[in-house]
């Protein structure tokens, strides 16, 4: 896939324009939705040669590293590699025009050469490939080529192909908002651009002018695919072009001046607040995809011969030498020194220390000091309902911390969400503070991300827990890992609300109950209250936290009689990991949260009129989970029903049946007992949900059956 020196043309952007257009020698006008912009070509002459010679450097020493890495492996030290071979030029063009630690950078794992031209040196570099203890970019928690690094602005990144798109998006709205003269690089393979995130980041993006520059790296595969297989069009440059606001660049990237050329004009159109920019660059990879592939069983060897021939290095030699800059001579004594200082750095970085095997449970979650103080009085206000406490909540938080922000689907406006419990927050707090997102799950968890790092502190919708599974990719492989695999550097803390449950003749799609799933996942925190004064009281202290809180809100308690409550004042917080004692017995506990919490009081009421004594434990903390007061209860009563609405089949009851059987063996009188809904979807029809999830004579009959064990 050799590019001719005709493809190394800055294409024009713009409706109908032609990816062949002939452009002159020294200005090149890209079209597009908001007017036109001018990218001026540079040469040699441009700049300071001592600029240029750094840059050839810095060039070289991302070509040794990737050699020196390559051999690191052969002789057994590293794990794996993934190569920046071919990309150098168009990394060091666009990190000559960035600044670390003003602007962001949202990368993937070929951006070495942008990691160098960021201030990282090939001692960091090595330190990370062979997972080393003092690695800055994970402590040997990430695989090689996947950097981050706080003091510099760049996101700590995840392996999941596209899960840089939106949290730079989400980073470009916060810079937006604290009025920054910066910009967020986000980068991509041509592959990324088949994901899904990449068009909603286009999108929204779009739609809200956000400062970013979306660079395609286009080497011509996603691993063994081509391009052509890949893309329609055989471009991302042409995939773009349906994003009215977002302009485009199509550039030859091997040559150095050309890409430095475009992301000067790129940059300079999203600095002065025109909107984001898509630069596609033409690239060679001259590496297999990782040191795990095998690039000559699907690329000839004329191709691949063809392609040295496009060796960034080679022609940024020979542009300096034609300007009269390096010497062949000067070439290979700057190869040598580039080779001896690399090799001097892995020598040291071998000899450091791997990381100590007791942190390996480390940097989950935040594990500092929130100097919160919980529940320093008791609810004494008005009665008030769960969907009105959550509202008071919200608007107390955003009262007291500014860059606490509230959106999702429908939750802006008078509307307030379709259950109401964000009415008025645009009122009182204005568009940028509480605002609708596109209806796009991914869009608003990713972005949300963004928004977390750059020190803002996101409250997001999922309108029902039936719906969050479009943004699985950003809550597994970004925001529950994101403090974790960067060794404690990042945090993304964030509050999802999600609406879950069932009684309420949803159906398949608005009964669901999502818990489980999630409690798998290190790195969340879950509660899900019962009554409006817990309702109030953990989703304010999950607001001042520094983690990701799944905020699980049961619909059918939204104005239910029996989840009513004194409402809290504005400094009442409840602690995480601390389960409510609803109600004392003697004969048996019952263990559950939620909805269930309510049918259990109303089944230990009708027992009490028998002289059966029942005690029942909200969790209210899912994760983490109160297993002291749990146990220390069946201790007690020596008998345990664990209540629960999802499907009892690997449930989240489950563990707690599992735990309480393994801790309190020698107590129980009798087999521990799990009563949950059946295993099937929820069904709409009256009878058939009530059948399927438990009712108070479901809970009733087992804890007799557990009594008259």
């Amino acid at each position: 896939m050799a590019r001719t020196s005709k493809s190394r043309n800055v294409t024009p952007a713009g409706d109908g324009a032609s990816p062949d257009v002939e452009l002159d020698a020294t200005t090149m006008r890209t079209m597009q939705t908001d007017g036109d912009f001018d990218v001026v070509k540079v040469g040699p002459a441009d700049f300071d040669a001592g600029e240029l010679l750094d840059i050839y450097r810095k060039m070289l020493t991302s070509r040794r590293l990737d050699e020196k890495m390559l051999t690191l492996l052969k002789q057994g030290k590293g794990f794996f590699h993934i190569g920046c071979a071919g990309h150098e030029a168009t990394q060091a063009a666009i990190g000559k025009l960035s600044r670390a630690g003003e602007d962001w950078f949202s990368m993937y794992y070929r951006d070495m050469m942008m990691y160098l031209m960021l201030g990282g040196t090939e001692e960091e570099v090595l330190l990370h490939h062979l997972a080393k203890a003092d690695d800055p970019n994970s402590g040997g928690r990430q695989m090689s080529e996947h950097f981050g690094n706080r003091e510099r602005n760049i996101l700590t990144i995840s392996s999941s192909v596209g899960a840089q798109f939106m949290p730079a998006v989400g980073a470009a709205m916060a810079l937006q908002r604290d009025g920054k003269d910066a910009y967020v690089y986000c980068s991509c393979g041509d592959g990324a651009t088949s994901q899904g995130d990449f068009h909603e980041a286009l999108n929204w993006a779009a739609r809200a002018a956000a400062p970013v520059l979306f660079v395609v790296q286009d080497n011509g595969y996603a691993i063994s695919v081509p391009v052509k297989d890949q893309t329609a069009g055989g471009s991302a440059y042409k995939l773009a072009r349906g994003y009215e606001g977002v302009a485009r660049i199509k550039v030859d990237g091997t040559d150095f001046f050309e890409p430095y050329a475009a992301a000067k004009a790129a940059i300079d159109h999203i600095r002065a607040g025109k909107g984001p920019v898509c630069l596609v660059a033409d690239l060679v990879r001259l590496l297999p995809h990782s040191s795990s592939d095998n690039h000559a069983k699907y690329r000839t060897p004329e191709e691949l011969e063809a392609e040295q021939r496009e060796d960034p290095i080679t022609l940024m030699e020979n542009r300096l030498i034609e300007a009269g800059l390096l010497t062949r001579k000067d070439i290979e004594r700057t190869r040598k020194e580039v080779q001896v200082s690399v090799d001097q750095a892995a020598k040291w970085a071998d000899q450091q220390p791997d990381p100590d095997a007791s942190t390996a449970t480390q940097h989950v979650l935040f594990e500092g000091d929130l100097g919160l103080e919980y529940e320093k009085t008791e609810p004494s206000g008005e009665p008030i309902v769960m969907v009105d406490a959550i509202n008071h909540a919200l608007h107390e938080e955003m009262e007291r911390n500014d860059r606490v922000i509230v959106y999702g689907e429908d939750v802006a406006g008078g509307k307030g969400g379709v259950f109401t419990a964000t009415r008025d927050l645009t009122a009182a707090f204005g568009p940028d503070r509480c605002f609708n997102s596109p209806l796009a799950e991914a869009s608003i968890i990713g972005t949300a991300v963004g928004f977390a790092s750059a020190g803002f502190k996101p409250v997001v919708e999922i309108q029902f827990g039936d719906y969050i599974w479009p943004a699985m990719q950003h809550l597994r492989n970004q925001v529950a890992s994101y403090r974790y695999r960067s060794n404690g550097d990042w945090g993304c803390p964030m509050v999802i609300r999600v609406p879950v449950g069932g009684y309420i003749h949803g159906g398949l799609c608005h009964s669901q109950n999502i818990e489980a799933f999630f409690a798998h996942m290190p790195g969340f925190q879950i509660v899900m209250p019962s009554t409006a004064a817990d309702a109030k009281g953990l989703l304010k202290a999950a607001i001042r936290m520094e983690d990701p809180v799944l905020f699980m809100e049961h619909k059918a308690l939204y104005r239910s009689a029996a989840a009513r409550s004194p409402e809290p004042d504005k400094d009442y917080l409840v602690p995480f990991g601390k389960a409510r004692m609803v109600r004392e017995g003697t004969d048996l506990t019952i263990v559950t949260y939620g909805m269930m919490v309510h049918k259990s009081v109303a089944v230990a009421r009708a027992l009490d009129k028998e002289g059966i004594s029942v005690e029942i434990i909200d969790l209210r903390s899912l994760l983490p989970v109160d297993m002291d007061t749990v146990l220390a209860s069946v201790t007690k009563t020596s008998r345990a029903l664990v209540v629960y609405e999802d499907h009892e089949f690997l449930g989240y009851g489950s563990e707690l049946a599992a735990q309480i059987a393994d801790k309190c063996f020698e107590h129980l009188d009798a087999p521990v007992r799990r009563l949950a809904g059946k295993f099937a979807p929820i069904a709409f029809a009256d009878p058939l949900e009530r059948a399927l999830l438990p009712q108070d004579e479901d809970i009733l009959q087992a804890v007799r059956d557990v009594l008259d064990y």
